[in-house]
């Protein structure tokens, strides 16, 4: 790989109290093995899929503004990472939109692998998900 990418492996979740309830989500970016970034954030009442889409937006984003050309995107939803590989459409109403701007900003990094890891290798992402519900409710 060129110098000139930056790669960045992520580890997103999503979780949601309830569901629909109060959910958070959780992203911890790497870059070259090393801890750069972990975000927690509230995200209000909404449901887990919605959760789990919205973190992984948020370490696009992330990975968007800091001019990342390679991304390896962690998520222990199997429904984000089959929709976002392809392998399942995206049926829910509610979920179309989320899709639609998580692929905008694929598109907008280049190279994109989204991958699934069982619930309990993503434990840090998970734990800031719930950390930002925690915060918020206390």
């Amino acid at each position: 790989m060129p110098e000139s990418e930056k790669e960045f492996t992520m580890y997103t979740d999503g979780a949601s109290r309830h569901n629909p309830g109060e959910a958070g989500a959780g992203i911890v970016v790497l870059h070259g093995g090393k801890l750069v970034t972990e975000i927690a954030r509230y995200l209000g009442t909404t449901t887990n899929n919605v959760a789990e889409y919205t973190a992984a937006i948020i370490g696009l984003e992330y990975a968007v503004r800091e001019g990342a050309s390679r991304v390896i995107l962690f998520a222990d939803s199997e429904l984000l990472v089959k929709q976002l590989n392809g392998q399942y459409k995206v049926k829910n109403e509610g979920l179309k939109p989320l899709y639609g701007k998580a692929k905008e900003l694929i598109a907008k990094i280049g190279f994109v692998e989204v991958k699934y890891i069982p619930r309990g290798i993503n434990k840090i992402a998970d734990a800031l998900a719930n950390k930002a519900i925690d915060e918020k409710l206390a």
